[in-house]
């Protein structure tokens, strides 16, 4: 079975990830991406899911159902409201547990 990439996020921030054949989700309401998110990572369709950062840090309890699955991954992006943070929390984090040290912000 093929295994896609797929961006959920409001309209304005994922409408370019559809140039480049990446499955687009728009999803305006926060309280509508629980349930959405949980559909598409389910339909085991996709190895990586993107969610802007702003719906990305408002369905934690749905992403934890997947964290110790190999796929999908679910990988935060900046939307148009700019950047939170998230992202570079996440990856300083995965780092430093691969190697034992915060060697992206030298903490």
């Amino acid at each position: 079975m093929a295994k896609n990439i797929a961006v959920i996020g409001d309209s304005e921030s994922i409408k370019g990830f559809c140039a480049i054949g990446i499955d687009i989700y728009p999803c305006e309401n926060v309280e509508d991406c629980p349930h959405l998110l949980r559909n598409i990572a389910d339909s085991d369709n996709y190895a990586i899911i993107f969610l802007t950062e702003e719906l990305f840090d408002s369905v934690e309890k749905e992403r934890s159902r997947y964290e110790e699955k190999l796929t999908p991954a679910i990988i935060p992006v900046p939307g148009v409201k700019g950047n939170t943070g998230t992202g570079l929390k996440r990856l300083s984090s995965f780092v430093e547990q691969a190697v034992g040290s915060d060697i992206i912000f030298n903490d």
